[in-house]
């Protein structure tokens, strides 16, 4: 229970914290799957929420691991990868806390970590379910207007876009994109040379959800 008995000395500054803290990390996991890719994704994001809904997130996000108790001075986390995942029981109590706490994780799969995902979020929240996001849901009618929901950004085995999450007490606090590739989309032009309408609908969904995170 050492991530637990952590978390609750610094619970009360990371709420407080939360409330005005605009700044989104990377969050690291074990298993072998490779969390540190799109590495040019998340600035670029930043760089286009800095630009176009006011925020005032640094530049060059942090890399936090996801059994420290670090996590908490972030209230955005995002997360991605193609291949195995893997959380400790104690690293996922401590990312169960920092949920329930008030913290939000954005998982984009960048193609392929979707089955090992799954198996182990079932260690952070056994009482709960995935449960796909209509797209009436409010995160795709913030600032940008994405009537069908979830946009497609990369094809990979020809499914639909979805959109699934957690939710407490009425409250969104995972989101997880699957077969849209997201970051992808995010991307410097030169990685995937997508067309600029495809970039700019991943960088307007991404705005979307962290104009949702921070508001909610």
């Amino acid at each position: 229970m050492k991530y637990l008995t952590l978390a609750s000395f610094i619970l009360t500054f990371f709420v407080i914290n939360s409330v005005t803290s605009q700044e989104i990390a990377i969050l690291k996991y074990g298993g072998g799957g490779d969390w540190y890719s799109n590495p040019t994704a998340l600035p670029n994001l930043i760089r286009f929420c800095n630009q176009n809904i006011d925020t005032k997130i640094k530049d060059k996000p942090e890399t936090v691991a996801i059994g420290s108790v670090a996590i908490f001075q972030y209230p955005f986390l995002h997360m991605t990868g193609h291949g195995n995942v893997f959380f400790s029981n104690e690293e996922a109590q401590n990312l169960r806390t920092y949920l329930l706490s008030g913290g939000f994780l954005h998982i984009d799969d960048n193609y392929g970590m979707e089955p090992y995902l799954k198996r182990e979020l079932l260690k952070v929240f056994p009482d709960k379910q995935l449960e796909e996001l209509g797209a009436d849901h409010p995160i795709f009618s913030q600032k940008y207007k994405f009537p069908e929901g979830l946009p497609k950004i990369h094809e990979h085995d020809g499914k639909r876009p979805q959109a699934f999450g957690y939710f407490h007490e009425g409250r969104l606090l995972l989101l997880f994109t699957f077969e849209s590739d997201l970051g992808d989309g995010w991307e410097d032009p030169s990685v995937h040379n997508d067309p600029e309408a495809i970039r700019l609908k991943a960088l307007q969904m991404g705005a979307n959800i962290v104009a949702y995170a921070f508001k909610s």
